[in-house]
C-alpha cells in the first residue's frame, strides 16, 4: 500500500566546476540528464523527484550515479511524503504557500 510514510523523494544538489568549456558543458550535460529522468529543478543546483519506494529510489540513484561528471560534489537525500508536505518556503520575507504533493498514479 502506498502512503505517505512509504512515498519518497529525492533532493540531488551538486556542486559542479564550471571554470573551464569542457566543465560547464558536464555541468550541463548532468542537469539534462537530471530532467530526463523526471527530475525537476528546484533550485539552479537542486533538483527534486518524487519516488513510489526505496526501490525506485535505489535505481534511480544508481542512473543518477553513472550520469556524474568528474569533479564537483553531488549529494543525493531521500525524505518521506509526509516529510515533504512540512517544507517550509519563502520568497523573500513572505511565505509561499504549501507544497502540493503528486497524486500517487499519473497516467501518460
Amino acid at each position: 500500500m502506498l502512503t505517505g510514510y512509504r512515498l519518497m523523494w529525492m533532493l540531488v544538489m551538486f556542486d559542479l566546476p564550471v571554470v573551464e568549456d569542457k566543465e560547464r558543458k558536464a555541468a550541463t550535460a548532468f542537469r539534462k540528464a537530471l530532467l530526463d529522468q523526471g527530475f525537476e529543478m528546484a533550485q539552479f543546483s537542486v533538483y527534486l523527484r518524487h519516488c513510489t519506494g526505496p526501490e525506485q529510489a535505489d535505481t534511480l540513484t544508481k542512473r543518477v550515479e553513472s550520469e556524474l561528471p568528474d569533479g564537483g560534489k553531488v549529494d543525493i537525500l531521500y525524505f518521506t511524503d509526509k516529510q515533504y508536505e512540512r517544507i517550509a518556503t519563502f520568497v523573500g520575507k513572505k511565505r509561499a504557500s504549501a507544497r502540493k504533493n503528486p497524486d500517487q498514479f499519473n497516467l501518460f
